[in-house]
């Protein structure tokens, strides 16, 4: 590099393999369309059990729009998509000769759905299949997808925001470990945005996934790899979202705020996607969700407050800027998180969620393994790092 380039600022900033997001529409309406647009025949559509049992639901409504091109669905995802239920999914899939899969559902369904793409592209049938292809392994930098590869819709029921990824966050059973599948054409082919389709998302899964989206976008801004191409967009997220989801609480009827909260978490969620990373909260929720069975969002309702209070000692100045997008920059943005948080009735701390202080010791240990922690803005140098913030999270 030349010393005229020494000064600047340098980096990439990754463009998904998406084609449209349609918004403020009926899901039924818009997933036809967008199967009519790509010529879609063969719909199978993915989702849980607990949508599977509303009488007339989102997931209800996108089979009953899909008519004679719905040809299968597969509700057995559970919570953080282990592998079992990726292959179980993918494997009916195949024997449906789907065309087009349709997820329809939170964070868990979303991803799950992504890597069942990798296993309908790679005829891989079992949980250890997967394995070549795990982060780390040596298949998946080189992996050619087939040039007519199944893609899908997402129609997502939460705030999570996975549908604006290329990754896919999968437990690994054996080892109770979250592991990240990444490739460009894992992101949905098409988002559909239809806020009537969080009417039925109980309202803890709604806010504390909004929550999560939350965390996008203040681990995104906070990051050492933030931008000006990034910045605005966690901003604006951040912005949106804590108008949102109190209005959302206040009315829960009214579509507007729903809307408004899912441009919120897209905006959020758009520099992770295009390559900045996370940070503590993200790394040190991969081990209570993937080990301890906390729920993604409760994750970052627990750990975000505590990770900005431990950051403020190195980015107390860059932190101003999300109070500000609050509404109070003269209080701490750890300050202003928690009341959201609790303002929208989410736990606030580890105990809320069950976590015991014995288990401090096997959480930073594992937590360190993961490249948000190592990436956090205040470097976490030991397990004694991630203890102290567990005991602010405490």
């Amino acid at each position: 590099m030349t010393d005229a380039y020494a000064n600047l600022t340098a980096g990439s900033y990754t463009i998904m393999a998406q084609e449209r997001v349609v918004f403020g529409k009926p899901a039924g309406e818009a997933v036809v369309a967008e199967a009519e647009r790509i010529g879609a025949k063969r719909v199978f559509v993915l989702s849980t059990r607990s949508l599977s049992q509303l009488e007339n639901g989102p997931l209800q409504r996108v089979v009953k729009a899909l008519g004679q091109r719905h040809v299968g669905t597969f509700t057995a995802i559970r919570a953080h998509s282990p592998r079992e239920d990726i292959c179980a999914g993918a494997n009916q899939a195949r024997e449906a000769r789907a065309d087009l899969l349709v997820a329809v559902g939170g964070g868990s369904v979303i991803d799950a759905t992504k890597a069942m793409q990798l296993c309908l592209w790679q005829n891989l049938r079992t949980a250890d299949d997967l394995e070549p292809y795990r982060p780390g392994g040596e298949a998946m930098p080189g992996l050619n997808p087939p040039q007519d590869a199944i893609r899908m819709i997402a129609v997502p029921t939460t705030l999570s925001a996975a549908e604006f990824t290329s990754f896919s966050g999968v437990t690994d059973s054996k080892t109770h470990t979250k592991q990240l599948y990444q490739h460009r054409l894992f992101a949905p082919r098409i988002v559909v945005l239809d806020p009537g389709c969080t009417m039925d998302t109980p309202d803890w899964l709604l806010f504390c996934t909004g929550i999560r989206a939350v965390d996008h976008a203040v681990e995104s801004y906070c990051a050492l790899t933030a931008n000006p191409a990034t910045e605005a967009l966690s901003l604006q997220g951040l912005r949106l979202l804590a108008r949102a989801l109190p209005a959302i609480k206040r009315n829960p009827k009214d579509l507007a705020p729903r809307l408004e909260a899912q441009f919120g978490m897209w905006q959020s969620i758009t520099p992770l996607a295009s390559g900045v990373p996370t940070g503590a909260s993200h790394g040190i929720g991969y081990v209570l969700g993937g080990t301890y069975g906390v729920a993604h969002g409760h994750t970052s309702c627990v750990m975000l407050p505590a990770v900005l209070r431990w950051n403020a000692l190195e980015n107390a100045q860059r932190q101003r800027a999300l109070s500000e997008a609050m509404g109070e920059p003269n209080r701490p943005a750890f300050e202003l998180i928690a009341e959201l948080i609790a303002a929208v009735d989410q736990p606030g701390n580890l105990r809320a969620v069950g976590i015991k202080r014995e288990a401090f010791d096997d959480i930073a240990t594992r937590a360190l393994g993961y490249d948000p922690v190592r990436l956090n803005p205040r470097k976490v140098s030991s397990a004694d790092d991630v203890k102290e913030i567990l005991e602010i999270a405490w």
